[in-house]
């Protein structure tokens, strides 16, 4: 289920779902999440990316903070949103309903999941929810000067080539690995590197029949709703705040520009 365009330099994300949440969109030509665990040196990620272009707020009707900055890159202007520190997206909290409605409904062109290179395993589980709704996105591998120093090795190529998206090791704190990092945003958001992310199908006949069955009613009433199988299995595993926003009306005024939109 890929949302991939075929064109080099096409913007896949949602400008005017993106607005809706709270994002300024004024010369935007590339739009990327942050995403990851607590303590794994997300936020200086966000700052070697930023530098100073960048400002705090909450967002829309949330007592979440939310920090927002930029970057250009080979002529291309890019905004970046860092997303709640996460352990999932199973929305039991509002920090991991705030990261995966930007990431399912906002559809950025890439996502990037910061994770701790010193606790991979640990960290593995939110970044195979994250490739359950996106297409695009890019694993930093951080933290690697302190993985050496506990004798920690991690085959990177081996890694990617298991989740299907490109790895990049990284010490941000020493700035290293952050221009590759920068050059890997670039390819995946133009569509110069496709990604073919790990999805997970242990589901039983039975389930895969439900959530087809549910999946065809929902887009029949949403045309054009973004990753229909995942929606219908958080709705049949019973997610609050889905129900909520089928009932109060959300969920149809996310989906209901749903062709890509070029800023």
């Amino acid at each position: 289920m890929s949302n991939q365009p075929n064109c080099e330099n096409c913007p896949v994300h949602h400008k005017s779902n993106l607005v809706r949440l709270g994002i300024d969109m004024d010369k935007v030509d590339y739009v990327v999440a942050l995403a990851g665990n607590p303590n794994t040196g997300k936020s200086t990620v966000f700052n070697n990316l930023t530098g100073l272009r960048q400002h705090t707020g909450n967002w829309p009707g949330k007592t979440v903070g939310r920090a927002e900055g930029a970057f250009s890159y080979e002529n291309d202007r890019y905004k970046i949103v860092d997303l709640p520190g996460t352990y999932s997206l199973l929305s039991t909290s509002t920090d991991e309903e705030v990261a995966r409605n930007f990431i399912l409904f906002g559809r950025p062109d890439v996502t990037v999941i910061v994770a701790d290179a010193t606790r991979l395993e640990r960290n593995l589980n939110l970044v195979l929810q994250i490739l359950e709704i996106t297409d695009r996105a890019i694993l930093c591998l951080n933290l690697m000067d302190e993985a050496k120093r506990n004798h920690v090795e991690i085959d990177v190529r081996a890694l990617s080539r298991e989740l299907g998206i490109p790895v990049i090791p990284t010490s941000a704190r020493k700035r290293e690995g952050m221009p590759e990092l920068v050059a890997m945003i670039s390819d995946v958001a133009s569509g110069k590197y496709v990604c073919k992310p790990h999805r997970q199908r242990n589901h039983t006949p039975q389930l895969r029949h439900a959530i087809g069955t549910l999946a065809k009613k929902l887009t029949d009433q949403y045309p054009g709703l973004p990753n229909a199988d995942w929606v219908a299995l958080r709705l049949i595993e019973g997610d609050q705040s889905i129900v909520e926003a089928l009932q109060n009306g959300i969920l149809e005024d996310l989906v209901e520009n749903t062709t890509p939109m070029a800023v």
